[in-house]
């Protein structure tokens, strides 16, 4: 694995990503860290915002002995036209490896051509494969494995696309309940596909919510509106109401677990009661972003 930027890039690699996650994850809580990046630095482009992306990747830089610098692009000569080769080929002389959180997610694949560094990909509008290798760990973790399906309802979006194909690689089940026109890229559902025959998981497209969440062992949503899409706004919500995860919703499974890989726009795609309730492992997700990612970063940058 030189570079991170589909979650494809980890195809055969996540067994190894999810033991090393749990391993830093276990020595956190008794107070050791393993400084496998000791003098090494990460840079980090950020076109969009970020809470989690930002802090559990400089977190994990400094508790791995290392150094993450904040680059808006804004900030950068990007802004003023420099390209994204001369960006590339010139950060690789200065840093040992460079994560990216894009609108544009060919503008992630240009820089990792160009780069001779390992570049991450931390959001594009295709895919959010560092979330869904979390959300992944996450599930090993509560179920102990990837037998049952996950249920994801709204928008067929990055984080819907990375998990189709998580969920395929892995073997797990995975339906979608989504309006029509708001599917998953056609590319990447085909991708999840051709490996669920290979793996044995189920893959379900459906336009009625209730149909999806069925028998789910896993309720997952994400917001309807994402950042770039505030002039949908309006259309959006309506196409959406129906696909709240509620607790009539959420009564169609059996004690289903509730993930969202946040931030949540409370009322609208989830209802506190369901977010805040007994099922939900949305913290949990959260945390786990950190100790994935520094095993993300720990086989890329590390000796």
């Amino acid at each position: 694995m030189s570079h991170l930027i589909s979650i494809l890039d980890a195809e055969g690699k996540l067994e190894a990503v999810f033991e090393m996650a749990a391993d830093f994850k276990a020595d956190l809580k008794e107070g050791r860290f393993q400084e496998r990046l000791r003098h090494r630095t990460l840079a980090m482009i950020f076109e969009k915002s970020s809470t989690r992306t930002r802090v559990s990747f400089e977190v994990a830089m400094t508790q791995l002995g290392g150094h993450a610098i904040y680059l808006g692009a804004g900030e950068m000569q990007l802004k003023r036209g420099e390209t994204i080769g001369d960006t590339a080929r010139v950060l690789s002389r200065y840093v040992d490896g460079i994560m990216i959180r894009a609108y544009r997610h060919g503008d992630v694949v240009e820089l990792g051509r160009h780069a001779t560094v390992p570049v991450i990909n931390g959001l594009t509008d295709l895919e959010h494969p560092c979330q869904v290798i979390s959300d992944l760990f996450t599930i090993r973790e509560k179920k102990g494995g990837f037998d049952g399906k996950l249920a994801y309802v709204g928008d067929g979006n990055n984080v819907c696309n990375s998990l189709l194909l998580g969920c395929a690689m892995v073997g797990m089940d995975i339906s979608v309940g989504r309006p029509e026109g708001y599917g998953p890229d056609g590319g990447i559902l085909e991708k999840a596909q051709e490996i669920a025959e290979k793996t044995g998981a189920a893959i379900a497209i459906t336009e009625d919510p209730r149909e999806a969440v069925k028998g789910a062992d896993i309720i997952y949503t994400d917001v309807w509106v994402s950042m770039g899409q505030e002039a949908e706004k309006e259309e959006r919500m309506r196409a959406f109401k129906p696909y709240q995860v509620n607790a009539e919703l959420v009564s169609a499974a059996d004690e289903p677990l509730i993930m969202h890989c946040l931030p949540a726009k409370r009322g609208y795609e989830i209802t506190d009661e369901i977010l805040d309730g007994p099922g939900s492992i949305v913290l949990d997700q959260a945390e786990n972003r950190l100790h994935v990612q520094k095993a993300i970063l720990a086989m890329l940058m590390g000796e």
